[in-house]
C-alpha cells in the first residue's frame, strides 16, 4: 500500500516504491521532482528562491534551488539511486502578482525556474516534463511506481504527465 508523503514549502523529501510525494501551493515556488526509473526512488523539493548566495538566512538549504537540488540528489544516491537513471519533472514558477515595476528581481517564478533548469543541467538530469509559468497556483503529486506527475491547477483540468 502506498504512503502519501507531504512536502512542505522550503522542504524536500524522498520516497521509494510505492510512495507518493505531494506538495501544495506552488505559486512562484517550483516543485522539482526527480525519479530513478530503475530503483523507484523519488525526490521532491518545494523551493522558494533561486539562490542561497543572496539570502540573509541560509539555515534552510531546501529553500533554494541551487542548494536543495544537490542535497536531494546526494540523498537519493545514498539510498541507492544512480544519477544516470534519474529524470526530472518540474512545475510552478508562476507570476502570482502583477507589479508596475517589471524588474527581473520581482519575477521570482521565472528566476526560480531558470535556476532549477540550470542546476538540473549541471547535474546531467534531463527534464522530461515542464509545467511552469502562468499566474495560477498548482498542487503536484509524484508517483514512485512509474514516475508519473499529476498536476492540479486552479480552474483547469487535471494533468497527468
Amino acid at each position: 500500500m502506498s504512503t502519501m508523503i507531504k512536502v512542505g514549502m522550503a522542504e524536500y523529501k524522498l520516497g521509494r516504491k510505492p510512495d507518493i510525494l505531494t506538495t501544495l501551493g506552488l505559486g512562484s515556488c517550483v516543485g522539482i521532482c526527480i525519479y530513478d526509473k530503475i530503483t523507484g526512488i523519488i525526490g521532491m523539493a518545494h523551493i522558494m528562491l533561486p539562490t542561497i548566495s543572496q539570502a540573509r538566512d541560509t539555515n534552510n538549504i531546501a529553500k533554494f534551488a541551487d542548494s536543495a537540488i544537490p542535497a536531494m540528489i546526494q540523498e537519493m544516491i545514498a539510498l541507492g539511486a544512480r544519477k544516470v537513471n534519474m529524470t526530472a519533472k518540474i512545475a510552478g514558477g508562476a507570476q502570482m502578482f502583477s507589479f508596475s515595476n517589471e524588474s527581473d528581481l520581482m519575477r521570482i517564478g521565472l528566476r526560480n525556474t531558470a535556476m532549477t533548469k540550470d542546476m538540473l543541467k549541471e547535474y546531467g538530469i534531463p527534464i522530461l516534463v515542464e509545467e511552469t509559468g502562468g499566474n495560477s497556483g498548482r498542487t503536484i503529486e509524484l508517483y514512485s511506481e512509474d514516475g508519473k506527475l499529476v498536476i492540479k491547477t486552479v480552474g483547469k483540468d487535471l494533468k497527468v504527465l
